[in-house]
């Protein structure tokens, strides 16, 4: 059975599914897809999006707002803390930092990025990271602010070998998007085949980034298993290995049964 550790379940497409959620799920829990964590990305969408998996116990959330977003609310710690203590919720994110997007003075993400910390910290939940051409800033700020007191997911691994073990020095998981089939992703690549097999998860990001042979296309959890197969190629190990060690880390991440 697989995991999706991350993915955004408010903007797929569901056209093909009849434009019903339900019927998406259905395919979800025939692919043998049993869990699923939908990442907010910012408090202006999050109600929809809170709303459309309610009735799903296979699905949680995390609450947060994206390095990237400019124009939306921008939450305090107390005011995090409060949406944070919805039992659906079960981590706080994504945050951290992007240089690639967004450009001049960035002092304004470092602080999002610390309040997102803070608040995790207070509700004893674990982290969502991002981080995007800011690999040094980004570990010196979950450092800083005692971010290993709570762990997380360093989501959608882009970096080395270096910062993968530097990140799990402060009690954070690997998880591999899509882009570790990339032909390019050498350098994932080699991360894939080194992580301890308790350190690392898998998830599509979907809708985007969509695995091999999906590239350029809409992304679905249902591609999750495009990913474990690859990672189980690099590891010189089977799909089943991978799916189950993938499963029961994110279940010790989040202290679940």
């Amino acid at each position: 059975m697989l995991i999706d550790s991350h993915c955004h379940l408010d903007r797929i497409d569901l056209k093909p599914y009849q434009n019903d959620f339900g019927c998406f799920m259905q395919k979800v829990t025939d692919s043998q897809i049993e869990y699923l964590l939908c990442i907010a990305i910012d408090l202006e969408a999050y109600p929809a999006m809170l709303a459309r998996v309610a009735d799903y116990p296979q699905i949680s959330v995390s609450v947060g707002v994206h390095p990237n977003e400019h124009e939306g609310y921008d939450p305090s710690v107390e005011e995090l803390i409060e949406l944070g203590q919805n039992p659906k919720v079960i981590a706080i994110g994504e945050t951290g930092l992007d240089y690639f997007r967004s450009e001049g003075d960035l002092s304004w993400q470092h602080q999002r990025f610390r309040t997102h910390i803070a608040a995790a910290k207070a509700l004893k939940k674990p982290l969502i990271i991002h981080t995007r051409e800011a690999k040094d800033d980004t570990l010196k700020i979950l450092a800083e602010e005692g971010a290993a007191d709570v762990g997380g997911i360093i989501h959608c691994f882009t970096e080395d070998w270096e910062f993968a073990q530097r990140a799990m020095d402060l009690n954070f998981y690997i998880s591999f998007s899509g882009i570790v089939t990339f032909n390019n992703a050498t350098a994932i690549k080699d991360v894939a085949q080194r992580i301890p097999a308790d350190r690392f998860l898998i998830e599509t990001d979907s809708p985007y980034l969509a695995p091999v042979p999906f590239r350029g296309k809409t992304n679905y959890p249902l591609y999750v298993r495009h990913v474990a197969e690859h990672i189980a190629q690099l590891r010189g190990t089977t799909f089943e290995e991978v799916a189950q060690l993938s499963r029961d880390n994110f279940y010790r991440l989040f202290g679940m049964a």
